[in-house]
């Protein structure tokens, strides 16, 4: 009987002695983790099963953290370059104001005067715009916002759209193509989200259609924006979705128009991609 217990009480204090170690390789790994940039999982020489398992849960932990701080990294990042192209933005209209009242100063000539004005009316909208777009971001990824919907009849949004961008349209020399089922689209969602998705998106084709643009909505509430981009890459438009990217032919944006209406679209439940197939960007929505 004292043979069994001595035998016991070692064994106890073999299993305590390999989990003190397993505690300090595990407590060592996870300074060096914390410290280094790796991927190298947490690894211990026991064979303890308990040990084991929280040498693996403190690597998922660790992953989860890893990739937090990678999501953390790249947000800061993509955030300074864009104050810094915005500051730009901002800057280059401002100065061309400052500059024109400087000159209205210097001259009693009343059409240089109305042309000055005239300038300065086109950069004060340049301003207003990107300020605009900004504060809309911001108001719809609150997660404070309560969304009101109401039974929305998607073909008539879109038409109004359409019809409210049509002179900027023509100013571009783009005579859309326009083919809206006329079974009635209805959807339980929130107007004015839709109404702000259509023009983010007719603004879209203003600024990279090479003069043509199809549009399409199905009776299945499938909807196309089409148009011939040939300054377009197939890189670029791989992140026309993402946060603050600008293509640099687009002046004057803040490159969160499409990501404001991926916002909404998902919000509503619908999903949306762009494909580029031989210079055609294709921007498809379902509702």
């Amino acid at each position: 009987m004292i043979v069994c217990l001595v035998i016991l009480n070692i064994l106890l204090v073999c299993k305590i002695l390999i989990m003190r170690r397993s505690a300090k390789e595990i407590t060592e790994e996870i300074q060096d983790r914390l410290t280094t940039d790796t991927n190298t999982p947490i690894t211990i020489t026991s064979h303890d099963r308990r040990m084991r398992e929280l040498a693996i849960q403190m690597n998922r932990q660790l992953n989860d953290l890893r990739k937090e701080y990678l999501q953390y990294h790249q947000g800061n990042t993509e955030l300074k370059t864009a104050i810094t192209n915005m500051s730009h933005d901002i800057r280059t209209p401002l100065t061309a104001i400052i500059g024109n009242l400087y000159m209205i100063r210097k001259t009693d000539d009343i059409s240089e005067i109305r042309e000055y004005l005239g300038a300065i009316e086109e950069r004060t909208e340049s301003m207003k715009q990107l300020t605009e777009e900004l504060f809309r971001y911001s108001v719809i990824v609150s997660e404070d916002v309560e969304t009101v919907t109401e039974e929305v009849y998607v073909n008539q949004v879109l038409a109004e759209s359409i019809g409210s961008f049509y002179p900027v349209l023509t100013e571009k020399g783009i005579t859309p193509n326009i083919n809206i089922s006329d079974a009635r689209v209805i959807r339980i969602i929130n107007k004015s989200d839709l109404t702000r998705v259509f023009s983010n998106l007719l603004n879209n084709a203003v600024k990279y259609s090479d003069g043509d643009l199809d549009i399409t909505l199905s009776e299945d509430g499938k909807l196309t924006f089409a148009n011939t981009a040939k300054e377009l890459s197939s890189v670029q438009v791989e992140q026309l979705f993402d946060r603050f990217y600008t293509v640099e032919a687009a002046h004057h944006s803040t490159g969160l128009g499409l990501s404001i209406a991926r916002t909404l679209v998902e919000r509503m439940g619908g999903t949306i991609a762009a494909d580029y197939d031989n210079s055609r960007l294709t921007i498809k929505i379902t509702l």
